[in-house]
């Protein structure tokens, strides 16, 4: 019988490798009211609660859409934890023998859309279509309103 002592070593590192921690970085977005559609970097992550995973730490665009409210442009930042400084990152995503959780959540509060005065509205609309059709004498436009 041959003896396979020089292949179980190597597969015993292995298999303990894989058994170490890692680290698991979330973010969960919520929004009042709830079911806002997300985009964080332009990438959209779905309606409000949502969570999803994140790969580097820094600022975030965050964008929040929602029917009747006026869309959310903004900013958050995810700061990077001392585990996660350039040195210190390897030990802990490869040695450390338990799994690191990075956990941020924002919540963002959506300004409800006020009705516009249609009287408004209308003149707007009719000055746009005079920009975009300059054909349009200042005679038809008055005889709209």
């Amino acid at each position: 019988m041959k003896n396979n002592n020089h292949i179980l070593l190597p597969v015993l590192v292995m298999a303990g490798l894989a058994l170490m921690g890692c680290v698991e970085r979330k973010i969960t977005v919520t929004t009042e009211p709830a079911g806002a559609v997300v985009w964080l970097n332009d990438e959209e992550i779905g309606a409000t609660p949502v969570t999803t995973h994140f790969t580097w730490y820094g600022d975030y665009d965050v964008v929040a859409r929602c029917d009747g409210y006026e869309t959310l442009h903004t900013s958050r930042e995810t700061p990077t934890p001392i585990w996660q400084w350039p040195g210190l990152d390897l030990f802990f995503e490869c040695f450390w023998p338990f799994e690191l959780v990075d956990e941020h959540t924002w919540h963002f509060k959506l300004t409800p859309t006020t009705p516009g005065d249609p009287d408004v509205l209308i003149r707007n609309a009719l000055d746009l279509q005079a920009e975009a059709v300059p054909e349009l004498s200042s005679r038809q436009i008055e005889s709209v309103e």
